[in-house]
């Protein structure tokens, strides 16, 4: 790609907004598969801010040659003899270098006194005896090294400190040329061949320096390396060989050894059209990786965004059907079952009244207002085994609901996070029970504002006097749980022994079958209404859990339009 000095200005511009994406981008879900998203984002972040944009903004600085190598491959010691002169410490303890050392020309300080570059490192100064600490790269310049060049002396990219050898790579990032020092015995390695690979697809300019190299098998081990290198796509990368030789005095390579090396730097330095043509092909590598290292990232992003979003979903749906549970108990009559059909037997008596049943209501009426106003059959057992029964269903579909969300989400990559982060997610809530025992006791009496609304007419409120409105009330909730659609369609009717078709005539008596049609099919809507913002504060607890590690569409939006805007201009 081909950059054109009027076309830098929109470039930078452009990439800026890109760098302030993806800096903004987040990836809260601590899970395995983002851990490499992470560190990719991580990686295109310090290469924006330490190569592309810098040199966008600055195209014509010197070019910055990065010396990256294997451990023990003499790096320091090759900086030092081009140089003429040690500016790197060298010697045989591991790692010797674990700050970097930047080489210019005094009269290009002004380029790298800044954080022009590599904007993370503090700047120190001083000779090869002081001692730099981590987090920091020292400045030292020297007359040897021709204007228009710097030389960066990286730790080892295979260093046994970790540190190192993040920092490594994060400075061959930063680099318009990649100085590759490796050896005879180790150019095979794989590590320095990952970072090559790299360096091909990015379009990197390199240049591979053989060193401590037996002068009988430099044809051979040459012709090996530049085949390895033609496999890469690294063909027309330049290759040095440096023998095995006796040091002088100094510490240094013998000149002669070093002088086509030296020679190709002095040119490289000194040809300023040679150096925009290395600057440009590491530019516009790096410019058509942001396209692929942005996907990836944007690929990352959505799929936290559809993991959260799987979980969200995980929660309504068994929410809901919590919901539709308490709606099938509402409408088969399970509720008719066990205490609550005792206590009914209890409250209105059976055998007598059962061989009395085709002679009308009278006498139940007597029995229900008799109980009602006191007489030795009180309504309380009931009405506490129809809140007991009613709240126990709700309760339990409720903890359905949470311990199956918290099954589904850890069969995901997800869910164990969050689940982790949040462990009351396993369960129901702490107030589960005392907010269902509330909403119960609150439709109860809904239930009681039904009745008296619907009797507010004289001969009906009569006929409610005779039953009292709280045994009304209890002849409702019972006939709301079997009653559909004008039938007692549900097979409990027939087990509670006929005394809940009993019920829905005393209120046909009351009220006309329509009205008790519509006040059954009421009562069931009121404590769905309930139920379903009990449930909804329950399933909330889930939402927020999600909601504090979702990716937002815009945030994948303005990443996804910015990387076309850098596409757009190239």
């Amino acid at each position: 790609m081909v950059i054109r000095t009027d076309d830098t200005a929109e470039m930078l511009r452009r990439v800026t907004m890109l760098r302030d994406e993806v800096e903004r981008s987040s990836l809260p879900l601590e899970v395995p598969s983002t851990a490499e998203a992470k560190a990719n984002r991580e990686a295109l972040l310090r290469q924006l801010d330490d190569y592309v944009i810098p040199r966008l903004a600055s195209i014509d600085a010197p070019l910055l040659a990065v010396v990256g190598g294997s451990t023990g491959a003499g790096k320091s010691t090759l900086v030092n003899s081009v140089l003429r002169r040690e500016v790197s410490k060298s010697g045989v303890l591991r790692p010797t270098t674990t700050s970097p050392v930047l080489i210019h020309h005094p009269s290009d300080a002004r380029w790298f006194t800044t954080n022009r570059v590599l904007p993370l490192l503090a700047r120190v100064t001083g000779d090869v005896a002081v001692k730099a600490e981590p987090g920091t790269v020292r400045l030292t310049p020297a007359d040897a090294l021709p204007p228009g060049l710097a030389l960066l002396d990286a730790p080892d990219i295979d260093s046994v400190v970790s540190a190192n050898r993040e920092l490594a790579n994060q400075l061959l990032a930063a680099a318009d040329l990649w100085l590759f020092v490796t050896t005879a015995a180790r150019y095979a390695d794989a590590i320095p061949w990952d970072l090559l690979r790299t360096a091909s697809q990015r379009g990197t300019a390199v240049a591979i320096v053989l060193d401590r190299i037996d002068r009988e098998a430099v044809d051979e081990v040459r012709g090996h390396l530049l085949e390895m290198l033609r496999d890469q796509g690294l063909e027309t990368s330049p290759v040095f060989t440096v023998p095995e030789t006796t040091l002088t005095e100094g510490g240094l390579i013998p000149g002669a050894d070093i002088a086509r090396l030296r020679s190709w730097l002095t040119a490289l330095a000194s040809d300023q059209r040679a150096r925009g043509i290395v600057i440009r092909q590491t530019l516009g590598g790096a410019l058509r990786s942001l396209e692929e290292r942005t996907d990836e990232l944007v690929q990352a992003v959505t799929a936290q965004q559809e993991q959260t979003f799987t979980l969200k979903q995980i929660a309504y749906a068994e929410y809901d059907r919590a919901e539709e549970g308490v709606r099938d108990g509402m409408r088969d009559g399970q509720l008719l079952r066990g205490e609550v059909l005792a206590r009914w037997q209890e409250f209105v008596g059976t055998g007598e009244f059962f061989r009395k049943v085709e002679q009308g209501i009278s006498r139940f009426r007597d029995r229900v207002a008799a109980a009602v106003k006191g007489d030795p059959r009180p309504s309380a057992p009931l009405d506490e085994a129809l809140h007991s029964g009613v709240a126990a269903m709700i309760e339990a579909q409720a903890n359905t609901a949470a311990a199956s969300v918290a099954r589904q989400w850890r069969a995901t990559e997800a869910g164990p996070y969050l689940l982790e982060q949040n462990p009351g997610l396993t369960r129901s809530s702490g107030q589960l029970r005392e907010e269902v025992e509330r909403i119960v006791r609150d439709w109860q009496s809904d239930i009681l504002d039904l009745v008296r609304a619907e009797g507010s007419d004289r001969r009906t409120n009569a006929r409610i006097a005779a039953y009292g409105v709280n045994g009304i009330g209890l002849f409702l909730m019972l006939v709301s749980f079997a009653h559909t659609g004008g039938a007692l369609v549900a097979p409990e009717a027939a087990i509670a022994g006929g005394t809940t078709v009993l019920a829905q005539k005393v209120l046909e008596a009351i009220f006309g079958d329509q009205a008790v049609r519509d006040m059954a099919k009421k009562a069931r809507k009121l404590l769905d209404e309930r139920v379903t913002e009990l449930y909804a504060n329950e399933r909330d607890r889930y939402g927020r859990a999600v909601g504090e590690v979702t990716v937002t569409e815009g945030q994948v939006r303005r990443l996804t339009q910015a990387a076309n805007a850098v596409k757009a201009a190239q």
